[in-house]
């Protein structure tokens, strides 16, 4: 009895706290935070030395909620931070938001994917999971590689058969190059432009 109460609890704690970080992420969006790299630079600042747990949110909700521009939320990491702890703060977020959407489709399945992805990108990938050992390659490459769809693979990926270990075997280590990369492009712009 005590059990089941304590799980009817925590699932309560999770949807408020799953409705309460949309909110903030689209009123964010609405007030205009998240739109333009000043904006994103000033409402870190603002949160004096919270500034990086409030950065390393937003990141974590740019990869979930696809509406908020990741160009944006990985330039503000660098130029807010500096290139070594942006890049951290860049790659935790990203790496702990990727996780929760391929945990988000293993548990939910493909009904929430179609929530967060249009049509269009799904049906461009989907065909790739119905070969496993195959998507497992592609998916590994892509993460590495700049420029394809993360966050839309990473649902993918929980469409299939792969395990957890194999998830973040890939996104821990095929996302730091990446993100790398774009911290040295986005702090040598920053510099050349004086952002």
């Amino acid at each position: 009895m005590q059990s089941s109460c304590k799980k009817i609890m925590i699932k309560w704690i999770a949807i408020g706290l799953t409705a309460a970080l949309v909110f903030f992420a689209l009123y964010g969006w609405v007030v205009g935070w998240f739109r333009d790299l000043d904006s994103m630079r000033a409402f870190v600042a603002k949160a004096g030395p919270f500034g990086p747990a409030v950065f390393l949110l937003i990141q974590i909700l740019q990869v979930v909620l696809p509406f908020i521009p990741g160009g944006v939320t990985l330039t503000t990491g660098v130029m807010a931070f500096g290139p070594w702890w942006g890049f951290l703060l860049n790659y935790a977020g990203v790496a702990i938001g990727s996780s929760i959407n391929f945990g988000l489709v293993k548990r939910f399945g493909r009904t929430v994917m179609l929530h967060l992805v249009d049509e269009d990108a799904y049906h461009k990938y989907v065909g790739r999971i119905e070969h496993s050992k195959g998507f497992r390659r592609f998916f590994a490459i892509a993460i590495l590689l700049p420029f394809f769809p993360d966050d839309t693979l990473c649902l993918l990926a929980g469409m299939t058969d792969m395990t957890w270990k194999e998830f973040w075997l890939i996104i821990l280590l095929g996302k730091i190059p990446t993100i790398a990369v774009y911290s040295i492009v986005l702090l040598t712009a920053g510099h050349m432009f004086h952002l």
